[in-house]
């Protein structure tokens, strides 16, 4: 018997469910690519910074309301939802990222995504080593494993594809565990037992470098995971940390090969002008190595943004040492770094406000 969390819940699906209904995608009709575009370029500035902008200062037009049921796909539905036909032709890099952050300035209040304490990351191959502890994928070219985002929501908007490569992979989070609750029973408790996540080094001056906690956890009745393989194995080398038990290891390498069956593992290739959400408690994403252009002006680029929407749900308690807070509606999430400050501080704050949301 399925335990009550997991029950008929539209977030546990499997591949060919999405593929039967399309109800997660979303397209943008011409009149509202004008609007959105047109409320970005009413304000662009190329000297102002992401934080000169305000909330108030874009109106989209027909183009919220679909915004507003991709949003809607979610956090109650899919826990995911694909938005097609944002303007690429003839738009800047420039004002490709402010569109991606104006939507967030209407969805909910950012989160600092590293040790700089940047608010939006350009998604490109810098050069950077995924696996070593301190590596980030989001700035290699390198596949990356099945993880979540330290947000609720996450925003990935396409600016250019790669030559190859760089295809988006995303699974349900609950199927998986419905899978292993009902074929390997023995090993799914282990799911629910702390373990450590290493923080790549990107910790805050109040934080250690890694958190314990459970890869899946209840709150108010939902099933939340967190997953992310290689935090996993880089916290096993850090001084002090928990190491993993045969028993506890032996689940997390199950339900890694779980989700990665052609049942579970849904593929798609996100072109320019799409943007992928994802509801980071119950979808799990990743992507494929790529081979990028020569030319600059050409190689792959998305926008990734990190969201807390005001209509947040809880977090399980056993989050809070990550998140800072577990409250339905607060700012929470995020990697603070070692550069948050009172510019920072000052513009989550506004931002707070402007959507209706608490700091705890």
């Amino acid at each position: 018997m399925l335990p009550s969390y997991l029950a008929d819940s539209p977030a546990a699906w499997r591949v060919d469910e999405l593929v039967a209904d399309r109800g997660w995608i979303f397209e943008l009709d011409d009149r509202a690519r004008r609007d959105l575009l047109g409320a970005v370029r009413a304000v662009y500035a190329p000297a102002k910074k992401l934080f000169d902008y305000r909330h108030d200062e874009f109106d989209f037009g027909s183009a919220w309301p679909v915004i507003e049921r991709a949003l809607a796909q979610v956090k109650h539905g899919r826990g995911m939802a694909l938005v097609r036909g944002l303007r690429r032709e003839g738009v800047s890099e420039q004002e490709f990222e402010l569109m991606t952050w104006a939507l967030g300035l209407h969805a909910g209040v950012a989160r600092p995504q590293g040790k700089e304490t940047h608010y939006i990351s350009g998604v490109r191959d810098a050069g950077a080593s995924y696996r070593t502890g301190t590596g980030r994928g989001y700035s290699s070219n390198a596949e990356l494993d099945y993880h979540t985002d330290t947000s609720d929501i996450v925003f990935l908007s396409c600016y250019n594809r790669a030559v190859s490569g760089g295809m988006s992979i995303v699974a349900s989070s609950l199927a998986g565990y419905r899978v292993m609750h009902e074929e390997f029973p023995q090993l799914a408790p282990w799911l629910h037992e702390p373990l450590a996540f290493g923080r790549q080094g990107e910790q805050a001056p109040d934080e250690g470098p890694f958190v314990v906690m459970p890869a899946f956890d209840v709150a108010d009745g939902r099933l939340c995971a967190r997953w992310n393989w290689n935090r996993m194995t880089s916290a096993q080398e850090i001084p002090g940390a928990p190491k993993l038990t045969v028993g506890h290891r032996a689940a997390l390498e199950r339900f890694d090969e779980v989700v990665r069956r052609p049942d579970l593992a849904y593929s798609t290739w996100l072109e320019p002008g799409d943007v992928q959400i994802i509801n980071s408690h119950v979808t799990l994403h990743s992507r494929t190595e790529f081979v990028d252009h020569d030319e600059p002006a050409k190689k792959r680029l998305l926008f990734r943004l990190w969201l807390a929407p005001p209509d947040s749900l809880w977090l399980p308690e056993s989050w809070r040492d990550l998140y800072r807070s577990i409250e339905p509606g607060t700012v929470r999430g995020g990697i603070r770094g070692i550069a948050y400050d009172d510019e920072r501080r000052h513009w989550e704050e506004r931002q707070a406000r402007a959507v209706g949301m608490r700091i705890c």
